[in-house]
């Protein structure tokens, strides 16, 4: 591939989204596997758990992102494009995973 130069905003919120792509693929195993406590919560947090789901998702992206955009002296995480990409496709595999294998083998 080209030597892609990626901004400290997409270097940053690429990487938050791998990671908070594999947090949701573990809050879906953690609520159905906690339903008395943990969906109960998400639950009563907002009118429908996916609705806390997601809002847990979005502000955990948004908060990590701009850690990470912060991060070498404000010219955020160093990485290549390259790099990235498998990151945040080895995430959306691997997430996929999660899910997949948790409603299989539990489900």
């Amino acid at each position: 591939m080209d030597n892609i130069e990626i901004g400290k905003y997409g270097r940053s919120f690429g990487l938050s989204f791998a990671i908070t792509s594999l947090f949701s693929a573990l809050l879906v195993v953690i609520k159905e596997t906690n339903e008395k406590t943990v969906l109960a919560w998400m639950k009563a947090a907002t009118p429908h758990h996916w609705i806390t789901h997601t809002l847990l998702f979005l502000i955990l992206f948004v908060v990590l992102g701009l850690v990470l955009a912060k991060a070498n002296g404000g010219q955020g995480i160093k990485i290549s494009a390259d790099k990235l990409n498998s990151y945040i496709v080895g995430a959306f595999v691997i997430s996929g995973l999660i899910i997949a294998g948790f409603f299989l083998i539990f489900g």
